[in-house]
């Protein structure tokens, strides 16, 4: 049952509740953390943790993805960002990490105007091909028609169509929209497709025939996308409701399974373990990632939103380097803030409510807890 709140005499909106309103309830029986299996599969791909990184480029280059990939996560590459615009992007990556807060939009936005070059597109998938790890790669609906058919000539596993609200129904009166469904229909290869923030926006993605629906609006830590438009995603509620929609749509499809990927909206380890508590199959990470040493942003983390050449919907900001990436996803913590080990984090808390798979863990008890808790 939903709660309703009046807000004045001519509207009401739905109580929601993000991740940090809720709490998980330990059971009455425990599992020693050795025992829990954190693995997950998309298709006929299997991964030993359930982690996706964001296709975003302070985080995801070919190098990190070919290390995240290594440590059993799935790196996902930005075809939209600087190193299939850039032959050598890390002079690109200076500019940005250097300018000031002042220029950094500026500066953004300048680098983002080089014309995207195909060819790059083909060199940089083929080395994580190369490296032997599940490729994944991202473009927008925008640009996704133009440039689909390089990316799957290039050989890409997994393709992921990722934009702010993704619908199955965009309408255009001066171009022809990508039809998702027909596009997902004839590709050859497995489509995650989001961010969805209901239940009725999930439904019709996974009717469409993806594999994987991306819940929330992305970039979180970076987005500004709640004081430009206005929009806000608050991630437990929505991963709740779209785990509801993935267990009608089984129902309605004798079966089909679509992994739900919670993107956005997480910063600590303890987020990261309620996403799945919640009904998450994975979590798509972006800040947590740009926090390693390896990550090209060395440090400053920014999204795509904020490049709009009209519009900039994000910003750069500047991130603690805490440990290389395995570290931070596997340990050991040198931190006691939830920036580290978060593998280490969900099997604690899998363990100490009786759970050794992540999909039963779906099923955890949980509290509502809407207080200042720091």
């Amino acid at each position: 049952m939903t709660q309703e709140i009046e807000i004045g005499m001519g509207k009401s909106g739905r109580m929601c509740y993000a991740l940090d309103d809720v709490a998980i309830v330990p059971s009455r029986r425990t599992r020693d953390p050795q025992d829990v299996n954190t693995s997950w599969q998309v298709d006929a791909y299997e991964f030993d943790i359930p982690i996706v990184g964001a296709p975003m480029d302070s985080s995801m280059s070919p190098d990190t993805i070919i290390t995240l990939g290594k440590l059993g996560g799935l790196g996902v590459l930005d075809l939209e960002g600087v190193w299939t615009r850039y032959e050598n992007p890390l002079p690109q990556l200076e500019k940005i990490t250097h300018a000031s807060d002042e220029e950094a939009t500026r500066v953004l936005q300048q680098v983002y105007s080089e014309p995207i070059k195909p060819e790059l597109i083909t060199a940089r998938i083929q080395q994580i091909r190369d490296a032997g790890v599940t490729v994944a790669a991202a473009l927008t609906p925008q640009r996704t028609q133009e440039f689909y058919s390089t990316v799957v000539a290039a050989g890409v596993d997994l393709f992921v169509i990722r934009g702010t609200a993704v619908s199955a129904e965009h309408i255009s009166q001066t171009h022809e929209p990508l039809n998702l469904k027909k596009f997902i229909y004839e590709l050859d290869v497995p489509v995650i497709v989001g961010g969805a923030g209901t239940y009725r926006a999930a439904m019709h993605l996974m009717r469409t025939g993806a594999a994987g629906v991306l819940v929330g609006s992305g970039g979180s830590a970076v987005s500004s996308s709640r004081t430009i438009l206005g929009m806000h995603v608050p991630m437990a509620t929505a991963i709740a409701d779209i785990a509801a929609a993935r267990k009608d749509y089984m129902e309605e499809s004798d079966g089909r399974y679509v992994q739900v990927i919670a993107d956005g909206g997480l910063g600590t380890s303890g987020n990261f373990v309620k996403a799945f508590a919640m009904g998450a199959d994975a979590v798509m990470m972006g800040s947590a990632l740009a926090r390693a040493t390896e990550a090209p942003g060395h440090g400053m983390h920014w999204g795509r939103e904020a490049t709009h050449k009209n519009l900039p919907r994000g910003r750069r900001v500047s991130l603690d380097t805490v440990g290389t990436m395995e570290e931070i996803l596997m340990g050991p913590s040198t931190r006691a803030d939830g920036s580290m080990n978060y593998i280490g984090a969900l099997k604690r808390a899998m363990s100490s409510t009786g759970y050794t798979q992540l999909r039963p863990f779906q099923n955890c008890p949980v509290v509502a807890t809407p207080y200042d808790h720091r």
